[in-house]
């Protein structure tokens, strides 16, 4: 572990980082926002401390880096992102304690969408523009992004790559990683440009189309109200944003293939079909569950279905609707959609569809191998058989996920907080999902959560947005040994 090359490398990723935050300042200089003063101050507090390890450790170089070291680089800079994300909240007139401000920003970040403001249209709009902003970055990657900026990072870009990008398999859709990277960024961005567009076209200001666009892509899920979308009651807005949902759920090097003149690549690919296929069945099984109980017509059971559905599956966490009063049969095929997640590659959190079907194609083989146990058997995904090492990273994700899972809503359960509450809040921040049961639903938000339970729920959005494992590894005692 060479600590000066990965320190360096990480003051690098955070003065880059702290140069980002120009983007809400020049906003509220604009605008004349009382948020200036505070993202000066972040700003240049992130300036300063990012320079430090850049300029001491300089001249530490090196050819390439180990898989230990990128791991060891993303999960630091992650976090240091995290605590120096929180910074314009802190200064602000808003009087953050730091955890809550902490908490915020690594929300933001991972794109979970998990809130502890009470009142969101209080807020300052540049500090609400910087609260979507880091959405945005997080979404894609502020890592990858740096790839396909910084040259330097070519270095060891591949160990970076696969550290971050939410993926059992990582594509590379060039033979340099760098070029890999500005082609994901540029499709992610044209897809922001285009819901933008047409956000406007829908009624939105240019403020908020901008803000619900940067949360979209990402699936994150802040909005600029405090009833969510529900606020614009618009099935128009509705439509767009469930749209856009559903595309940032999907492989992006799908939609690079399709932007390349290759539509059929969506169809051909099991994943793609799989997610869509779950996602139109769920909304019907949900839209016949709540006609009628819920909503005296079917077009608005459809369309309130239609979108927490994808909100969930995609892990975006928009609401128009408070699902905790639908049938329990709605509520139970909701938190299903928590653990489920979008697809491998996509923005989207949670399990990752790709996953999911690895898991019942193993589990169909070793039925079939029961009843034919001299048959020789491939798991295979898009015509080709999966490796076996794939397959053993995949169940022992899965397991690591789910212990995880419960053993941190034992600790959340053990600050005072109520178990559904605790099943729900955990479920909803491991998956980056955003709202989730209990005090913490579509309505309510996680300012009560005690401030313990508030470091440990920060840990389980990091957990997720990394894919476990590239935090995890950091407490095995092996990962520091020679």
């Amino acid at each position: 572990m060479r600590w000066p090359y990965i320190l360096k490398t990480i003051g690098i990723l955070t003065l880059f980082f702290g140069g980002t935050m120009a983007v809400p300042m020049g906003f509220a200089v604009f605008t004349l926002d009382s948020s200036l003063m505070p993202l000066a101050r972040a700003m240049g507090t992130t300036l300063v401390c990012a320079a430090g390890p850049a300029i001491l450790f300089r001249r530490a170089k090196a050819e390439t880096i180990s898989q230990r070291e990128g791991m060891a680089i993303v999960a630091l800079g992650w976090t240091s992102m995290g605590l120096f994300g929180a910074l314009p909240f802190y200064f602000s007139d808003a009087s953050f304690f730091f955890v809550d401000a902490f908490f915020e920003s690594v929300s933001g970040f991972t794109t979970t969408g998990s809130s502890i403001l009470t009142n969101i249209e209080g807020m300052s709009r540049g500090l609400l523009l910087w609260r979507s902003f880091i959405q945005w970055l997080g979404g894609m990657g502020i890592i990858v992004l740096s790839i396909a900026i910084l040259p330097f990072l070519g270095v060891g870009g591949m160990q970076l790559y696969k550290a971050e990008v939410p993926s059992p398999v990582p594509d590379k859709l060039k033979p340099r990683i760098r070029d890999t990277a500005v082609i994901l960024w540029k499709v992610y961005a044209l897809f922001t440009l285009a819901q933008v567009s047409l956000l406007l076209i829908a009624g939105m200001s240019v403020f908020d189309a901008l803000n619900h666009a940067f949360t979209t892509m990402p699936t994150g899920g802040f909005s600029t109200k405090n009833a969510s979308v529900a606020h614009f009651n618009s099935v128009t807005i509705d439509v767009i944003i469930i749209v856009f949902m559903l595309l940032a759920g999907i492989n992006f090097s799908l939609h690079y293939q399709l932007l390349k003149g290759r539509p059929q690549a969506l169809w051909k690919d099991s994943e793609c079909r799989f997610f869509l296929g779950m996602c139109l069945i769920l909304t019907a099984l949900v839209a016949v569950n709540i006609y009628g109980t819920v909503y005296p017509e079917p077009g608005q059971a459809l369309r309130h279905a239609a979108f927490q559905v994808v909100s969930i599956v995609t892990t975006t966490g928009y609401a128009t609707a408070d699902y905790e009063l639908w049938p329990g049969m709605s509520q139970i095929l909701l938190f299903f959609c928590m653990f489920v997640g979008a697809s491998a590659g996509s923005t989207g959190g949670g399990m990752k569809c790709l996953r999911i079907m690895l898991c019942f194609k193993y589990s169909y083989k070793e039925l079939f191998s029961m009843l034919h146990p001299r048959a020789v058997t491939h798991i295979k995904i898009g015509g080709k058989s999966v490796p076996e090492d794939v397959i053993r990273s995949v169940l022992g994700f899965l397991a690591l996920y789910m212990a995880l899972f419960a053993l941190s809503t034992v600790l959340l359960a053990g600050t005072g907080v109520d178990f559904l509450t605790a099943f729900g809040a955990v479920a909803a921040t491991i998956g980056n999902i955003g709202p989730g049961f209990g005090t913490v639903g579509p309505v309510e938000n996680f300012a009560h959560i005690p401030y313990l339970g508030k470091w440990l729920l920060s840990w389980c959005m990091l957990l997720g947005r990394l894919e476990i494992y590239t935090l995890i590894i950091l407490v095995v005692p092996e990962f520091w040994r020679k």
